[in-house]
């Protein structure tokens, strides 16, 4: 059970690396370069996002189901127990919600660096004509 958060863990540290390289200025030639490498990884990893939706629905359906131990019949064991229980799931909901995050931002970012690779294409193409 816990490999798919480890598996989810590490493409939140891919997508957030990715986003620095994204954003990061650099040269024109380096930019082009890591947008279009940046945009051919987008298509195939675009599965993370139903991932990502589907722990995040199972968390929630865990959450709705889950027995509360608020009365004073729990153990100190026990509501511990549940407490942990509590933070693990709200910090995979972080988790799931950051790598559906990075993902659209760093779709945003390449989409629009394209649009500006093109708009420079077609000025430079109107100057020399």
């Amino acid at each position: 059970m816990a490999l798919q958060w480890v598996v989810l863990g590490y493409v939140v540290a891919v997508e957030a690396v990715l986003a620095i390289l994204v954003t990061l200025p650099s040269p024109k030639g380096i930019r082009t370069h890591i947008v279009s490498l940046t945009s051919r990884l987008l298509q195939p990893s675009m599965g993370i996002v139903p991932f990502a939706l589907f722990q995040l629905m199972d968390i929630y359906w865990k959450n709705e189901h889950r027995l509360s131990c608020s009365s004073e019949v729990c153990t100190a064991a026990e509501r511990d127990r549940y407490e942990r229980a509590i933070f693990k799931a709200q910090r995979n909901a972080v988790l799931c919600v950051a790598a559906c995050f990075l993902y659209w931002c760093i779709y945003s970012v390449c989409k629009y660096q394209k649009e500006i690779q093109k708009v420079e294409e077609a000025e430079k193409r109107l100057k020399e004509s």
